[in-house]
């Protein structure tokens, strides 16, 4: 699973229309919140840095809601952007959620678990949860 990792605001109308899963590296306005939607109809997820996520107004949580669009809070640590757009999430994410599940461990503890592992926030696992292949 790839994060399309978006630094400025310049780039969102360069980006693919079949992107899913957005990181938005700048602090986006209610203008480019709509860009973004309007240049990516597909897109699932809009990720963004703890301290932007307080900025973010409600009508645009709003307009993403209505658009059964997720807003989460997340970082992506250790990626360049320079070397590579996309962070890849590792399969080793993917492979631990697989086992716990077949564990019988409950979504909040597989959450919980795999979030302190991983660096990743609980709602980007429980996103990867419910997108990957059930156990």
């Amino acid at each position: 699973m790839k994060i399309r990792v978006v630094s400025s605001r310049e780039e969102i109308f360069t980006l693919n229309p079949n992107e899913r899963i957005v990181h938005m590296a700048f602090r986006p306005s209610n203008k480019d919140i709509f860009g973004l939607v309007e240049t990516c109809p597909k897109i699932e997820v809009i990720q963004l840095p703890k301290s932007y996520m307080a900025t973010v107004s409600k009508s645009i949580e709003m307009f993403l809601a209505m658009q059964r669009m997720q807003l989460i809070e997340g970082d992506v640590w250790g990626h360049r952007k320079d070397i590579n757009e996309y962070y890849t999430i590792p399969s080793s994410v993917t492979e631990k959620i697989k086992e716990m599940k077949i564990e019988g461990k409950s979504a909040e503890d597989i959450e919980a678990k795999v979030s302190r592992e991983s660096k990743l926030n609980p709602e980007m696992v429980a996103y990867i949860m419910t997108k990957s292949s059930p156990a």
